[in-house]
């Protein structure tokens, strides 16, 4: 059982829940965007954790002109959690197998420094093969 907060911490739970919500807003306006998979295969693959740690980081480093969003299903399950990176100057990236740790590589290194980080960077899938792989009659 949890103890009972103070209202000190029921305080800074408030301003993190509400820097949170400020940061999902819209990207109308923002410097970019970061986009978690949050499908059922991404959220059991620790998208939350990797979510957390975008957020977080972020924070600390006031960038509070990157809104970051959640999505379903990116179509890249077997390299969850999955993240897409839109910033300016840059193309958009998506990132697969995105922990907590590679969460803060990819808000220092790519939102801030401006480099990709190469090991954990996917390939959209082509969409143009879709009808194709259907199974015939359906």
């Amino acid at each position: 059982m949890m103890g009972k907060l103070t209202l000190d911490e029921l305080r800074a739970l408030r301003e993190r829940a509400q820097q949170t919500i400020a940061r999902r807003q819209t990207a109308e306006g923002a410097a970019g965007e970061i986009i978690v998979g949050m499908g059922t295969c991404g959220i059991a693959a620790g998208a939350r954790e990797a979510l957390d740690a975008l957020v977080e980081t972020l924070n600390q480093h006031h960038r509070g002109d990157i809104v970051v969003r959640q999505t379903g299903c990116m179509g890249l399950c077997f390299s969850e959690p999955t993240v897409e990176v839109r910033v300016t100057g840059m193309p958009p990236t998506i990132y697969g197998r995105v922990t907590a740790e590679v969460a803060r590589r990819i808000v220092e290194e790519h939102v801030i420094g401006g480099r990709l980080v190469d090991d954990h960077v996917y390939d959209r899938p082509a969409t143009d093969l879709a009808p194709h792989l259907r199974a015939p009659g359906k």
